[in-house]
């Protein structure tokens, strides 16, 4: 699934192929995009930036208009030079925006709208974000303060409300909380400062690990690392290890499903067995 890594490594390949350059032409399968692109066609238009928010990508054109992109579960953007032959089969294309250099398609993007630049400040979904541990200008008190104001929920739970925190998912969720030494099902507001900080302190250094400019792939990370090891089958402490022995202390890393979507943990019941309750 795209996380907040796999986002900012792909506005970064865009924005690398992209920006300043003329865009040729415009394809979608969403008539809300082909609508916008017939009154006021995206071909002429120059992309002036690429960027990501969270799990939201935004591909910025002039004449202050702007792609917002979800990937949501399976989604992908690709880079292709001219007549290149695309890896993913055509009806699985969402968006396709040529230049004279690259061509970019959006596979199996299920979110997609344009929205004026102008207005930007006042949409929903990203005005409501947390602060994103990529971006430089991060603010852990902030997502602190956001977490004391939830009440009774886990810290599970709360690192993957994008309310709270920005481009958080499942994989980071496991990993972070077993390196930080925390109980999934722990009362996030009963924990204290210090624990809280060395919770997003490690979320921010794996989120910046693997967004890493050595890897320069925009579809999600298979080979996504938090361990340090560069061994193939060691890329990961817990997360898809339910049943095999804890990489730390050999207890048979447990797997449970949590909140209102039932999503998936990944845990060790000895080296995360604090669970301070309010």
């Amino acid at each position: 699934m795209p996380e907040g890594d796999t986002i900012f490594r792909a506005a970064r390949a865009l924005k690398r192929a992209l920006a300043g350059r003329t865009v040729t032409s415009f394809e979608s399968v969403y008539p809300a995009l082909t609508r916008v692109d017939a009154q006021t066609p995206l071909a002429g238009r120059t992309v002036e930036d690429v960027s990501a928010r969270g799990k939201h990508l935004l591909m910025v054109f002039s004449g202050d208009l702007i792609l917002r992109t979800h990937m949501r579960m399976h989604g992908s953007w690709h880079l292709y030079r001219p007549g290149e032959r695309w890896h993913c089969p055509a009806r699985e294309m969402r968006v396709t925006i040529g230049t004279d250099a690259y061509v970019a398609v959006a596979f199996d993007v299920p979110d997609a709208e344009f929205i004026d630049r102008r207005l930007l400040s006042r949409h929903r979904q990203l005005a409501e974000l947390g602060p994103d541990p990529l971006d430089p200008s991060f603010d852990a008190n902030d997502v602190i303060r956001r977490i004391r104001a939830c009440g009774s929920a886990t810290i599970a739970d709360l690192l993957l409300n994008q309310r709270v925190v920005a481009g958080i998912g499942n994989v980071f969720k496991s990993e972070v909380l077993f390196v930080a030494g925390v109980n999934p099902v722990a009362i996030a507001s009963a924990l204290d400062d210090e624990t809280l900080h060395r919770v997003l302190d490690v979320a921010r250094r794996q989120l910046r690990s693997n967004a890493s400019p050595q890897s320069q792939r925009l579809t999600p990370a298979r080979g996504r690392r938090t361990t340090g090891s560069l061994h193939p089958s060691k890329g990961l402490w817990v997360y898809g290890r339910a049943g095999e022995p804890c990489r730390k202390c050999a207890t048979p890393v447990r797997l449970d499903k949590q909140g209102r979507d039932a999503r998936l943990t990944y845990w060790c019941p000895s080296c995360q067995r604090e669970r301070p309750r309010s």
